[in-house]
């Protein structure tokens, strides 16, 4: 998406990033019955103590269109990655710029910044039966299916694994 930059969220931004994590979530209808975890996105601070917030903006305006968290393992956040791989978790666009690129800028920011950092893989995970417009996304990107790696942290709640091999590229 031309005209969106892609750079570290600053503390003053995090009440906003926190605003649009959790209205991205809600949107998608990942909320519903959750106990915790709205609060765990809120934590912008917390966050970004352990890893990377980004954040997508417009260029033009100024407004704040995404926001992911990128980590590396044996951090908090990390709850995938192993030796050699990164993870980016949290991945939010504002419901209203959903469909701008947003999404895969924030994407393509993480497979640069583990390629920067020597990584060889990146690793995430999304909620089965949830954020099919997110597995799009991700399947576009390059991200595949490990489910060996699939795991479930509360009951009800199925996470499925993916990676993104970053020696092919």
């Amino acid at each position: 998406m031309t005209g969106t930059l892609i750079r570290v969220a600053t503390p003053d931004e995090f009440a906003a990033v926190a605003r649009l994590t959790v209205a991205a979530y809600e949107a998608d209808g990942q909320l519903k019955g959750e106990h915790g975890y709205q609060a765990v996105l809120a934590d912008v601070a917390t966050r970004a103590a352990s890893g990377e917030v980004l954040v997508a903006v417009d260029g033009a305006t100024g407004a704040l269109l995404g926001t992911v968290t990128f980590v590396l393992p044996g951090t908090p956040y990390a709850e995938q990655a192993r030796p050699g791989e990164a993870e980016f978790r949290m991945l939010a666009v504002d419901p209203a710029a959903q469909g701008r690129g947003a999404g895969v800028a924030l994407v393509r920011a993480c497979l640069d910044r583990a390629r920067g950092l020597g990584c060889r893989a990146v690793v995430i995970c999304v909620r089965d039966g949830f954020a099919d417009a997110a597995r799009r996304l991700y399947a576009r990107t390059g991200f595949r299916r490990v489910p060996e790696r699939d795991w479930s942290p509360l009951p009800g709640v199925d996470l499925l694994a993916l990676r993104r091999d970053l020696t092919d590229a």
